[in-house]
């Protein structure tokens, strides 16, 4: 969710219409987040069905915490980590011998700004990148570093600080030469920025300040005519830049306020869900007023601003207010000036929901590239997944939905028994199967067809944050306190 995959691997590219877009790889390597251009879908065969810490293990390591997910090269797998001490914990890179799960090297990676961390979010949440033999890391309190495959620091780009709401979630991504991150702030100073690969140069950053919340991690759109694109989902909106120098190609107006999963996609249409604040429930605008009404009603003092003791709690825009005032406060001095309100005003007015939309085109294409909407609940943070022509979405309590991706229409919906529980992992697929894994660390493996059926519900007795990878007919899974390579006979 691909020109990330190097040259030894074979990848198939989809061609529809007159565009594609990179989606299954070989069952070689797993090199960013959820695999080749984020689709999390790999080809091959032979995955087990029951697996669990006594059962299937091919290896396992203790490791420290984290919330990043594995990327694999033929015979590594690079995974960020951080210190277990609440304070002064340290920020780790570690690379494992592929085959054998044994750690490699480690490194440390300086603190230099302190990272706000809100809820369930850590400080190695985004996941590494590889090109097969480089890795390249980002921690929100340090920035970018690439290291070599014996673990000899290439180069390292100090970033930040940075000012997000739940802390960073985005990854990198490598398209070409270049390494691509978003930086979706809270605070007018939003951007995107490409690095060169090979020296930590800056090739171009572009500012974006009109985003003002983003966790997605881009995939890559090429066009049959004319270079790749990086599709990124933003507040309120989706867009496209141009890989060889950052400028906005089109954009989609229309999403919700907070977009933390990756876009499925095929070679047309991308299937992105967005979710806001819980009181903005799924295809419903909230009413709010004017920051001149707002001014009038509140601003007890006289200041131009809003204090959250001005307001009283008397109405439901009070209790609004109140319970959301800190995501609102972008530049966290305690008050809301004329642009917090106006981010307060977009939020409430943005709509929940799931998208399908076309791919390419010149500047705004909201009118014509929705396909259709889907706006009842959706997940806060799992990503859909598209495989074999059905599109999956998980949501909290296990609901599984499967989609018929042309139409939007609901194949099927029902609870996952046995692991009822919230999700932040997101699915992935293979050998016609879908895995998905709640919080508690409970794996379901789906029979994946449209009328999906559940195969075994498996026990990792550990909590589960990251996302699964996949290759040669092994899955590799994160919890709390491990990684496991989980395989077919191992004893």
């Amino acid at each position: 969710m691909v020109t990330l995959l190097i040259a030894l691997m074979a990848l198939t590219n989809l061609s529809v219409a007159g565009s594609r877009v990179s989606n299954v790889a070989t069952a070689e390597e797993w090199s960013q987040f959820r695999g080749p251009n984020g689709s999390g879908v790999s080809a091959t065969s032979g995955l087990p069905v029951n697996f669990g810490p006594k059962q299937n293990v091919m290896w396992k390591t203790e490791l420290p915490p984290g919330h990043s997910s594995p990327v694999l090269t033929r015979d590594r797998i690079f995974i960020t980590a951080h210190g277990k001490e609440k304070e002064n914990y340290k920020l780790l890179v570690i690379c494992l011998d592929r085959p054998t799960g044994k750690i490699l090297w480690q490194r440390e990676v300086p603190r230099v700004h302190g990272g706000r961390l809100q809820l369930v979010n850590g400080p190695a949440s985004p996941s590494p990148v590889t090109d097969g033999s480089n890795v390249y890391v980002f921690f929100q309190e340090f920035g970018l570093v690439s290291y070599d495959g014996a673990g000899k620091e290439r180069w390292r780009l100090p970033l930040g600080p940075f000012n997000m709401f739940y802390g960073f979630g985005a990854s990198p991504i490598l398209v070409d030469d270049k390494v691509v991150l978003p930086i979706d702030q809270d605070s007018p100073s939003s951007y995107l920025i490409a690095v060169d690969k090979n020296s930590g140069r800056v090739r171009w950053k572009v500012d974006r300040p009109v985003v003002i919340s983003g966790y997605s991690t881009p995939i890559i759109y090429q066009p049959s005519h004319g270079p790749k694109q990086i599709v990124v989902p933003e507040s309120f909106q989706l867009s496209a830049y141009s890989v060889e120098d950052g400028k906005r190609v089109w954009w989609v107006r229309g999403l919700a306020c907070e977009m933390k999963s990756i876009a499925s996609h095929d070679a047309e249409y991308l299937y992105i869900n967005g979710w806001g604040f819980p009181t903005n429930q799924p295809g419903k605008q909230v009413s709010t007023i004017s920051f001149a009404e707002g001014l009038a009603r509140y601003d007890k003092n006289g200041d131009q601003q809003i204090a959250k003791s001005e307001l009283s709690g008397a109405d439901p825009m009070d209790k609004m207010l109140g319970d959301a005032f800190e995501a609102f406060d972008t530049n966290r001095d305690d008050k809301l000036d004329a642009r917090d309100w106006e981010v307060f005003r977009a939020m409430m007015a943005s709509e929940n929901g799931l998208l399908a939309i076309k791919l390419g085109g010149q500047g705004d294409q909201t009118a014509t590239a929705i396909r259709w909407r889907y706006q009842k609940p959706v997940p806060q943070v799992p990503s859909t997944l598209l495989y074999k022509g059905v599109l999956y979405m998980i949501n909290d309590s296990g609901i599984l939905i499967s989609f018929d991706p042309l139409t939007g229409k609901v194949i099927k919906q029902g609870r996952l028994r046995g692991a009822i529980d919230k999700y932040f992992s997101s699915p992935v697929a293979a050998d016609d199967k879908v895995y998905l894994i709640g919080e508690a660390g409970a794996v379901s493996v789906v029979k994946a067809t449209g009328d999906w059926e559940v195969l075994a519900v498996n026990e990792l007795d550990d909590e589960c944050f990251a996302t699964p990878a996949i290759a040669d007919g092994r899955i590799y899974i994160r919890t709390r306190s491990a990684l496991y390579c989980f395989g077919n006979g191992a004893t």
